[in-house]
């Protein structure tokens, strides 16, 4: 992890119900906040109903940016839920309940825009002290761009305004914004004239040998008469033919976060785009002009760059609009208030690792004898994980039109064997539980269900089989065993297997065997909530990494 240093004034301050309150200088970057210590926050809250990848501060030019980086009840400014936003002196972050912790940020950086943008131009406060009114109105151009940054114009108007003072500043006729295309070759996009009049862009002809010095060398050209530039501008073809004696390039690259950011030729990032001006009258730039010219560059990077920040963002919330669909869309397939039948009791919970899983389960009647119970894990996470497990939750629901099983399971091999652009596969078990007692299964690579019968929990089922979806010649069979009544079948995927500590070591089969011991006659909601408890336990400063699900049903001999 990079480290920063930030101002020993920009500190956190903790109030927390039932604790004295809590100080904390910001001092590294990303700042990292969430529930406990072993996950690499550099701020640790206690309550449990925060996530442990809460939230984040950045560094910013000129301030600090709170992002929320997955909590589940949201992240709040001053009571407003934002998913990223700049802070200011005094506002206060909480988590979504009124008995929860509050932090209240404290920084003088916001109050201090012009001096930094002052002190990043070094020497201009001392020039501009010796210069006549013409260098300071200058400098007021430049201050009055710097505003620009955090206007509510729209974003072209801002960049017109942009041009418009970079035209005062050079005394050109015209000027270009150029953005890169997603070749990376530069596209016109806005051009103004010297009456502040937008031009259509593709009426400039920019000199392309002072773009492409500018590019090179990642910094500014300059030339107020080109009579004395050097020969191979001057003999440019655009600068011949348009009669050209001024020409000024800019280009524009996203800065870095950190304060200190070294040199800025070597630390400029990604290329945002260029300025560009000319005209057919040459000027004269004293060395105030020219750093002023840089620091107008800069300032049109950060705006262009927070709009590409903005539309990111815009994105991100469209992605999370349909995963939030998504998950609705998910959790509404999954049984709704699991119901007991006259031979078995059953519970289930699943709890997906990202916003929708790959993991299910399903219980439901296939007539008035017989009773499905059903666990599935599809080979990844995430969307395509959770649409391929829509589809064979629909191909299995044919089981209810007395489809036999293991013909529905070998034609789900074979399609997706067929279709392997889709790329992934899936472990399942599925039986058929009748009110004698009789269990007909078919296990597709799954976990085995552990069967606790008299206090004892051992594997039902024996030997391997394959997912289906992975090898095309693969073919399933049924297995039969008969159940005792109070008989206790505990399915799961392996999210609970195979969840891991801070030291990657899994909670393991043999473990969720020994919590299951002597256990026969507890309720299956105890049951359930034992085995979470202790998953919770084991892996609680290691967070959660793949799905969890977890199916417990007993059979009891119908009356």
């Amino acid at each position: 992890m990079i480290e920063h240093t930030a101002s020993p004034e920009t500190v956190l301050e903790v109030d927390s119900p039932g604790r004295p309150r809590q100080s904390v200088s910001l001092k590294h970057f990303p700042f990292l906040i969430g529930r406990g210590r072993g996950t690499g926050n550099h701020l640790s809250l206690e309550d449990r109903r925060i996530s442990r990848n809460c939230a984040a501060i950045l560094e910013e030019e000129g301030g600090f940016r709170l992002e929320d980086r997955g909590n589940r009840t949201g992240l709040f400014i001053n009571g407003k839920q934002v998913q990223m936003q700049t802070l200011k002196d005094g506002d206060t972050i909480s988590f979504g309940f009124d008995d929860s912790c509050t932090i209240h940020f404290h920084s003088t950086a916001s109050q201090s825009n012009i001096e930094n943008l002052l002190t990043r131009l070094g020497s201009i406060p001392a020039m501009a002290s010796a210069l006549p009114s013409g260098g300071l109105s200058k400098l007021n151009l430049l201050l009055e761009a710097t505003s620009l940054l955090s206007s509510q114009l729209p974003l072209d108007s801002a960049l017109g305004a942009m041009l418009d003072h970079a035209i005062s500043i050079t005394h050109a006729d015209r000027s270009l914004l150029l953005e890169p295309d997603a070749a990376g070759s530069l596209r016109h996009r806005l051009a103004r004239n010297s009456t502040g009049e937008n031009l259509p862009p593709e009426s400039i002809s920019p000199s392309q040998t002072a773009l492409t010095q500018a590019l090179e060398k990642r910094l500014s050209v300059v030339t107020g008469d080109l009579n004395l530039a050097e020969a191979n501008l001057q003999t440019a073809h655009s600068v011949v033919v348009q009669r050209l004696r001024l020409v000024v390039a800019i280009p524009l690259y996203a800065m870095p976060r950190a304060k200190d950011a070294g040199a800025l030729a070597e630390k400029r990032g990604e290329l945002l785009g260029a300025i560009y001006l000319d005209s057919k009258r040459p000027a004269a730039f004293s060395d105030l002009d020219l750093q002023i010219l840089d620091a107008l560059g800069m300032e049109s990077a950060s705006i262009l760059d927070n709009a590409r920040l903005v539309e990111r963002e815009r994105e991100r919330q469209r992605m999370e609009q349909e995963l939030t669909i998504a998950r609705q869309i998910q959790q509404a397939l999954l049984p709704q208030g699991l119901r007991d039948f006259p031979h078995l009791a059953v519970t289930g919970v699943h709890y997906p690792c990202h916003a929708v899983g790959g993991d299910y389960f399903d219980v439901f009647p296939v007539s008035e004898q017989r009773t499905a119970i059903l666990i599935s894990d599809v080979a990844g996470k995430g969307l395509g994980a959770a649409l391929l497990t829509t589809m064979l939750q629909g191909a299995l629901s044919g089981m209810t039109l007395g489809a036999d099983p293991v013909r529905v399971f070998n034609h789900i091999n074979r399609f997706l064997c067929e279709h392997s652009e889709v790329g992934r596969y899936a472990t399942m078990f599925f039986g058929l539980l009748d009110c004698d007692g009789s269990l007909e299964y078919i296990r597709a690579g799954h976990p085995s269900p552990l069967l606790l019968r008299n206090g004892e929990v051992s594997d039902l089922c024996t030997g391997g089989s394959f997912p289906v979806g992975l090898l095309k010649d693969a073919t399933f069979t049924a297995e039969h065993l008969k159940l005792e009544p109070e008989d206790t079948l505990i399915l799961f995927s392996d999210g609970v297997s195979e969840a891991e500590d801070v030291n990657e070591e899994m909670f393991g089969v043999a473990r969720l065997k020994g919590i299951l011991a002597g256990r026969q006659n507890a309720p299956l909601d105890e049951l359930k909530d034992t085995v979470l408890d202790a998953i919770h336990d084991f892996s609680k400063d290691a967070g959660q990494s793949d799905d969890v699900t977890l199916l417990v049903v007993r059979y009891r001999a119908a009356v």
